[in-house]
């Protein structure tokens, strides 16, 4: 605004400069300064009507709610950016930095000015009212969320009519990529894909069981899992997310999701639960075991829904049949077929009788502990093989949210009673 001012001035001056040499015999400048100077007075009220309508869709956003709240908890790592930073950061959003393209916005990546990556959504549209007052409250929820698989949500842009949000930038792509890519790792170790499971379980249990209040991702996949520098798993894509409801009123109305990955009793109710979250989770297992995708159109249609195919499977005594054959192996068996059984678990039709996401991570761990130390006899007792194995991730995060024990025992006691 105040540049805008001074160029006005600066348009001023000089052509009262010129009028003063030419004295009387150039009238027509006199129509020139008029000219300029209704142009400015144009562009000025033009700035000041867009300023407005900025201001607007920030506080119709929650804006002012999050500059509150991010004053009050000083500690809070969440930057508030203009849309002037976020075009400049990904060259006004050009094609060549879509990272990817998704049912809730698109992903560009982008640099700041300090050199640091980043990753744009620009999100497609919010249909209510009731999302945009309560954009900026949900947006600091999820800014305090601090864990090393879930992706950092940097900050946000609210000054434009949908907002924008910019989280950290993860370099290896997705586990879908990594998984069914051109340029994917075909040939993944199970334990690798074991790891990754484990990962992505226990960021989700963090938020249903640990997040205050707790978070339902709603659109669990292989491809909202990205894979760092370490190819450690990082949860991503919030953007069908909602908190987690306290009464029937609050529950979705609308069915969203990725077809292949959707509870079936969610489709049925409306009614995204957190043991919606646990059957897509259950169906991202199933891709690791097989290496199949979850929903293919190419294939004849008794055989396009991966966990159909997988439940046909166990029923008929096949197991075997539909795992990948790169990960077999005859030392393995047994935990590939504790794998498919939790992820036969997660798959029930009916919802309470899924486990919930914490017991899922806790049986990883084990499943992914057993693996890494198969040479561990059974006569040790429970404190000499906890220390053998370490800390469980899962145990970790009760310790920090609630300050109760460790329930590494639980899990060790489960490995002796196994006999594994």
């Amino acid at each position: 605004m105040r540049r805008l001012h001074q160029y006005t001035w600066r348009l001023l001056l000089s052509a009262s400069k010129v009028l003063e040499r030419c004295g009387t015999s150039c009238p027509s400048i006199g129509v020139v300064i008029v000219v300029i100077a209704i142009t400015c007075t144009y562009l000025f009220h033009e700035r000041k009507k867009l300023a407005k309508i900025k201001q607007k869709y920030f506080r119709q956003h929650g804006g002012m709610l999050l500059l509150q709240e991010i004053r009050l908890k000083q500690g809070t790592a969440f930057s508030i950016f203009t849309e002037a930073e976020l075009i400049e950061a990904t060259n006004k959003f050009e094609n060549k930095n879509i990272l990817g393209r998704g049912g809730h916005g698109t992903v560009y990546k982008g640099m700041l000015k300090d050199g640091t990556l980043i990753a744009v959504k620009r999100c497609i549209s919010m249909t209510s009212e009731q999302q945009k007052e309560e954009f900026g409250k949900e947006m600091l929820i999820l800014s305090q969320i601090n864990h090393k698989n879930i992706v950092k949500l940097l900050g946000c842009c609210l000054e434009v009519e949908v907002p924008m949000l910019v989280y950290e930038f993860i370099p290896n792509g997705t586990l879908f990529q990594f998984i069914h890519g051109d340029n994917g790792c075909h040939n993944i170790p199970f334990s690798t894909r074991l790891r990754i499971a484990l990962e992505s379980a226990v960021a989700l249990a963090y938020l249903h069981s640990w997040a205050s209040p707790p978070i339902l991702h709603g659109d669990v996949k292989s491809s909202n899992i990205l894979l760092d520098a370490n190819y450690e798993a990082k949860l991503s894509d919030f953007g069908a997310s909602i908190l987690a409801p306290t009464d029937e009123s609050q529950f979705v109305t609308l069915v969203q999701g990725t077809c292949g990955y959707l509870d079936p009793e969610y489709m049925q109710t409306c009614q995204l639960t957190d043991k919606s979250d646990v059957y897509s989770f259950g169906v991202v297992i199933l891709e690791l075991l097989t290496g199949k995708k979850a929903f293919n159109l190419e294939g004849p249609e008794d055989e396009r829904s991966l966990s159909l195919c997988f439940l046909r499977a166990v029923k008929e005594g096949r197991l075997m049949d539909i795992i990948d054959n790169r990960i077999k192996s005859e030392n393995e068996v047994g935990l590939l077929e504790e794998v498919a059984e939790l992820a036969g678990q997660c798959l029930e039709m009916v919802g309470d009788r899924r486990p919930a996401m914490r017991d899922i991570a806790e049986k990883l761990d084990r499943l992914s502990k057993v693996m890494q130390h198969p040479w561990a006899p059974t006569q040790h007792n429970p404190e000499e093989m906890e220390s053998l194995l370490g800390e469980s991730p899962v145990a970790s995060l009760e310790m920090i949210s609630s300050g109760n024990f460790s329930m590494e025992k639980r899990i060790v006691q489960g490995l002796l009673e196994s006999g594994r």
